[in-house]
Protein backbone atom coordinates (compact mmCIF):
# COMPACT_ATOMS: atom_id res chain seq x y z
CA UNK A 1 0.00 0.00 0.00
CA UNK A 2 1.28 3.51 -0.94
CA UNK A 3 1.40 6.49 1.88
CA UNK A 4 1.16 9.93 -0.56
CA UNK A 5 2.39 12.86 1.63
CA UNK A 6 1.38 16.13 0.34
CA UNK A 7 3.01 19.04 2.87
CA UNK A 8 2.16 22.59 1.81
CA UNK A 9 3.24 25.80 3.85
CA UNK A 10 0.27 25.47 6.07
CA UNK A 11 -1.04 22.01 6.15
CA UNK A 12 0.10 18.24 5.35
CA UNK A 13 -2.23 15.39 3.53
CA UNK A 14 -1.16 12.28 3.91
CA UNK A 15 -3.11 9.75 2.28
CA UNK A 16 -3.59 5.77 1.76
CA UNK A 17 -3.84 4.38 -1.74
CA UNK A 18 -3.99 0.45 -2.07
CA UNK A 19 -3.10 0.24 -5.43
CA UNK A 20 -6.63 0.78 -7.40
CA UNK A 21 -8.05 3.69 -4.71
CA UNK A 22 -7.77 6.06 -2.19
CA UNK A 23 -8.76 4.50 0.74
CA UNK A 24 -8.15 7.24 3.56
CA UNK A 25 -6.89 11.25 3.63
CA UNK A 26 -6.01 12.78 6.49
CA UNK A 27 -4.68 16.36 7.33
CA UNK A 28 -2.45 18.32 10.25
CA UNK A 29 -0.72 21.29 10.42
CA UNK A 30 2.68 21.40 8.79
CA UNK A 31 5.20 21.24 11.31
CA UNK A 32 8.99 21.12 10.92
CA UNK A 33 9.33 19.99 14.65
CA UNK A 34 6.55 17.04 14.23
CA UNK A 35 9.43 14.30 14.79
CA UNK A 36 9.05 11.09 12.63
CA UNK A 37 8.14 8.77 15.76
CA UNK A 38 5.10 11.43 16.12
CA UNK A 39 4.06 10.75 12.60
CA UNK A 40 3.46 7.57 13.34
CA UNK A 41 1.87 7.42 16.28
CA UNK A 42 -0.87 9.51 15.04
CA UNK A 43 -0.92 8.13 11.65
CA UNK A 44 -1.27 4.72 13.56
CA UNK A 45 -4.18 5.68 15.74
CA UNK A 46 -6.11 6.64 12.58
CA UNK A 47 -5.58 3.90 10.59
CA UNK A 48 -6.68 1.87 14.01
CA UNK A 49 -10.11 3.89 13.88
CA UNK A 50 -10.77 3.36 10.41
CA UNK A 51 -9.64 -0.33 10.71
CA UNK A 52 -6.56 -0.31 8.31
CA UNK A 53 -5.00 -3.64 8.32
CA UNK A 54 -2.81 -3.52 5.08
CA UNK A 55 0.88 -2.30 5.66
CA UNK A 56 2.72 0.58 4.18
CA UNK A 57 5.09 -0.48 1.87
CA UNK A 58 5.71 2.12 -0.24
CA UNK A 59 6.04 6.25 0.50
CA UNK A 60 6.11 9.54 -1.68
CA UNK A 61 6.97 12.62 -0.36
CA UNK A 62 5.76 15.86 -1.66
CA UNK A 63 7.05 18.93 0.22
CA UNK A 64 7.27 22.71 -0.45
CA UNK A 65 8.94 22.85 3.10
CA UNK A 66 12.07 21.32 3.09
CA UNK A 67 12.66 20.75 6.86
CA UNK A 68 9.31 18.85 7.47
CA UNK A 69 11.38 15.99 4.78
CA UNK A 70 14.30 14.31 7.07
CA UNK A 71 11.42 13.99 9.82
CA UNK A 72 9.38 12.34 6.99
CA UNK A 73 12.21 10.06 5.81
CA UNK A 74 12.91 8.91 9.33
CA UNK A 75 8.97 7.85 9.57
CA UNK A 76 9.42 5.63 6.34
CA UNK A 77 12.72 4.25 7.14
CA UNK A 78 12.15 3.61 10.73
CA UNK A 79 8.16 2.52 10.28
CA UNK A 80 7.55 1.22 6.94
CA UNK A 81 10.88 -0.01 6.05
CA UNK A 82 11.19 1.67 2.98
CA UNK A 83 12.93 4.28 0.88
CA UNK A 84 10.72 7.51 0.69
CA UNK A 85 10.33 8.90 -3.51
CA UNK A 86 11.27 12.60 -2.88
CA UNK A 87 9.47 14.09 -5.68
CA UNK A 88 12.35 16.78 -6.84
CA UNK A 89 13.32 17.72 -10.59
CA UNK A 90 16.24 16.01 -12.13
CA UNK A 91 15.69 13.53 -9.07
CA UNK A 92 12.51 11.33 -9.91
CA UNK A 93 10.94 10.22 -13.15
CA UNK A 94 8.13 12.21 -14.07
CA UNK A 95 7.04 10.75 -17.32
CA UNK A 96 6.65 14.48 -18.94
CA UNK A 97 9.23 17.25 -19.67
CA UNK A 98 9.88 20.36 -17.73
CA UNK A 99 10.73 23.17 -19.93
CA UNK A 100 11.79 25.77 -17.74
CA UNK A 101 15.30 27.72 -17.48
CA UNK A 102 18.15 24.71 -16.23
CA UNK A 103 18.71 26.26 -12.95
CA UNK A 104 15.34 26.88 -11.75
CA UNK A 105 13.40 25.37 -9.27
CA UNK A 106 10.12 23.84 -9.50
CA UNK A 107 7.88 23.61 -6.57
CA UNK A 108 7.09 19.59 -5.73
CA UNK A 109 3.95 20.41 -6.04
CA UNK A 110 3.01 22.27 -9.46
CA UNK A 111 5.48 18.99 -10.60
CA UNK A 112 3.13 16.89 -9.73
CA UNK A 113 -0.05 18.97 -10.70
CA UNK A 114 1.59 18.70 -14.14
CA UNK A 115 1.78 14.80 -13.99
CA UNK A 116 -1.68 14.55 -12.61
CA UNK A 117 -3.34 17.14 -15.07
CA UNK A 118 -1.79 15.68 -18.20
CA UNK A 119 -3.15 12.54 -17.33
CA UNK A 120 -6.87 13.30 -16.55
CA UNK A 121 -7.45 16.08 -19.16
CA UNK A 122 -4.23 15.87 -21.70
CA UNK A 123 -2.28 18.85 -22.96
CA UNK A 124 -2.69 22.56 -23.20
CA UNK A 125 -3.91 22.88 -19.46
CA UNK A 126 -3.56 25.93 -16.95
CA UNK A 127 -3.61 24.77 -13.52
CA UNK A 128 -4.75 26.97 -10.89
CA UNK A 129 -3.72 25.81 -7.42
CA UNK A 130 -5.18 27.66 -4.33
CA UNK A 131 -2.39 27.59 -1.87
CA UNK A 132 -0.57 29.60 0.86
CA UNK A 133 0.53 31.34 -2.68
CA UNK A 134 -1.99 31.00 -5.49
CA UNK A 135 -0.05 28.96 -8.62
CA UNK A 136 -0.75 29.56 -11.96
CA UNK A 137 0.98 26.33 -13.98
CA UNK A 138 1.35 25.73 -17.56
CA UNK A 139 1.00 22.35 -19.22
CA UNK A 140 2.13 21.93 -22.28
CA UNK A 141 0.48 20.10 -25.50
CA UNK A 142 2.63 17.00 -24.56
CA UNK A 143 2.17 17.40 -20.56
CA UNK A 144 5.42 19.44 -20.55
CA UNK A 145 5.96 21.79 -17.52
CA UNK A 146 6.50 25.28 -19.07
CA UNK A 147 6.58 27.53 -16.48
CA UNK A 148 3.50 29.69 -14.98
CA UNK A 149 3.02 32.60 -12.41
CA UNK A 150 3.24 32.44 -8.45
CA UNK A 151 0.73 35.00 -7.03
CA UNK A 152 0.06 35.85 -3.53
CA UNK A 153 -2.09 33.51 -1.94
CA UNK A 154 -6.27 34.12 -0.64
CA UNK A 155 -5.67 33.88 3.11
CA UNK A 156 -2.27 35.23 3.04
CA UNK A 157 -3.76 38.54 1.48
CA UNK A 158 -6.19 38.60 4.04
CA UNK A 159 -3.33 37.92 7.00
CA UNK A 160 -1.23 40.75 5.95
CA UNK A 161 -4.66 43.63 5.37
CA UNK A 162 -5.02 42.35 8.72
CA UNK A 163 -1.24 42.67 10.20
CA UNK A 164 -0.32 45.86 8.62
CA UNK A 165 -3.38 48.14 8.59
CA UNK A 166 -4.11 48.51 11.98
CA UNK A 167 -7.71 49.17 11.09
CA UNK A 168 -8.77 46.14 9.38
CA UNK A 169 -10.07 43.14 11.48
CA UNK A 170 -9.50 39.59 10.46
CA UNK A 171 -12.25 37.84 8.49
CA UNK A 172 -13.06 35.26 6.54
CA UNK A 173 -13.16 34.07 2.92
CA UNK A 174 -16.52 34.17 1.84
CA UNK A 175 -18.58 35.18 -0.69
CA UNK A 176 -20.22 38.87 -0.32
CA UNK A 177 -23.89 39.68 -0.83
CA UNK A 178 -22.76 42.32 -3.44
CA UNK A 179 -19.66 43.89 -4.95
CA UNK A 180 -19.57 47.40 -3.49
CA UNK A 181 -19.37 46.99 0.42
CA UNK A 182 -21.35 49.24 2.69
CA UNK A 183 -19.13 48.47 5.95
CA UNK A 184 -15.43 47.17 6.95
CA UNK A 185 -15.86 43.66 6.59
CA UNK A 186 -17.99 43.66 3.30
CA UNK A 187 -15.23 46.30 1.11
CA UNK A 188 -12.25 43.34 1.93
CA UNK A 189 -14.86 40.72 1.54
CA UNK A 190 -15.64 41.79 -1.84
CA UNK A 191 -12.24 42.99 -2.35
CA UNK A 192 -10.75 39.39 -1.99
CA UNK A 193 -13.61 37.39 -3.77
CA UNK A 194 -14.25 39.48 -6.44
CA UNK A 195 -10.46 40.64 -6.81
CA UNK A 196 -9.22 36.94 -7.03
CA UNK A 197 -11.91 35.93 -9.67
CA UNK A 198 -10.81 38.98 -11.48
CA UNK A 199 -7.24 37.77 -11.28
CA UNK A 200 -7.57 34.24 -12.13
CA UNK A 201 -9.92 35.04 -15.29
CA UNK A 202 -7.30 37.84 -16.29
CA UNK A 203 -4.09 35.87 -15.73
CA UNK A 204 -5.47 32.74 -17.50
CA UNK A 205 -7.08 34.75 -20.12
CA UNK A 206 -3.26 36.40 -21.16
CA UNK A 207 -1.55 33.18 -20.95
CA UNK A 208 -3.76 31.90 -23.46
CA UNK A 209 -3.29 34.81 -25.86
CA UNK A 210 0.37 34.57 -25.14
CA UNK A 211 0.23 30.73 -26.16
CA UNK A 212 -2.24 31.36 -28.80
CA UNK A 213 -4.91 29.10 -27.99
CA UNK A 214 -7.51 28.13 -25.87
CA UNK A 215 -6.75 26.66 -22.68
CA UNK A 216 -8.92 24.05 -20.43
CA UNK A 217 -7.89 25.89 -17.06
CA UNK A 218 -8.15 23.16 -13.81
CA UNK A 219 -8.59 24.37 -9.92
CA UNK A 220 -7.54 22.47 -7.27
CA UNK A 221 -6.22 23.24 -3.72
CA UNK A 222 -9.25 23.88 -0.80
CA UNK A 223 -10.55 27.49 -1.69
CA UNK A 224 -11.05 26.26 -5.58
CA UNK A 225 -14.38 25.24 -4.80
CA UNK A 226 -15.56 28.42 -3.06
CA UNK A 227 -14.25 30.60 -6.42
CA UNK A 228 -15.51 27.98 -9.16
CA UNK A 229 -19.25 29.04 -8.57
CA UNK A 230 -18.60 32.29 -9.65
CA UNK A 231 -15.46 32.23 -11.72
CA UNK A 232 -15.64 31.39 -15.40
CA UNK A 233 -12.37 30.76 -16.47
CA UNK A 234 -12.45 27.20 -13.59
CA UNK A 235 -13.70 24.71 -15.87
CA UNK A 236 -12.40 21.80 -13.86
CA UNK A 237 -12.49 21.22 -9.98
CA UNK A 238 -10.02 18.71 -8.89
CA UNK A 239 -8.85 19.18 -4.92
CA UNK A 240 -7.16 15.72 -5.25
CA UNK A 241 -5.16 16.88 -7.99
CA UNK A 242 -1.49 16.81 -6.53
CA UNK A 243 -2.10 13.54 -4.86
CA UNK A 244 -3.69 11.85 -7.34
CA UNK A 245 0.05 13.25 -9.34
CA UNK A 246 2.17 11.45 -6.57
CA UNK A 247 0.39 8.17 -7.37
CA UNK A 248 1.60 8.06 -10.66
CA UNK A 249 4.75 9.29 -10.19
CA UNK A 250 5.35 6.36 -7.42
CA UNK A 251 4.18 4.20 -10.05
CA UNK A 252 7.01 5.96 -12.79
CA UNK A 253 9.63 5.23 -10.28
CA UNK A 254 8.85 1.82 -8.15
CA UNK A 255 11.54 -0.20 -10.01
CA UNK A 256 14.01 2.49 -8.07
CA UNK A 257 13.42 1.47 -5.12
Amino acid sequence: MLLAIDVGNTNAVFALHDGKEFIAEWRCSSDYRRTGDEYFVWLKQLMDHRGITQAVTEVIICSTVPRVVFNLRVLSDRYFNCRPVVVRRNEVELGVPVRVDEHTGVGPDRLANTVAAYNLYGGNVIVVDFGTATNFDVVGHDGAYEGGIIAPGVNLSLRAMHEVAAALPHIDVSKPDKVIGTDTVGCMQSGIYWGYISLIEGLCKRISVERGQKMKVVGTGGLSTLFAQDCKALEIINTELTIHGLVLIAELNREKN
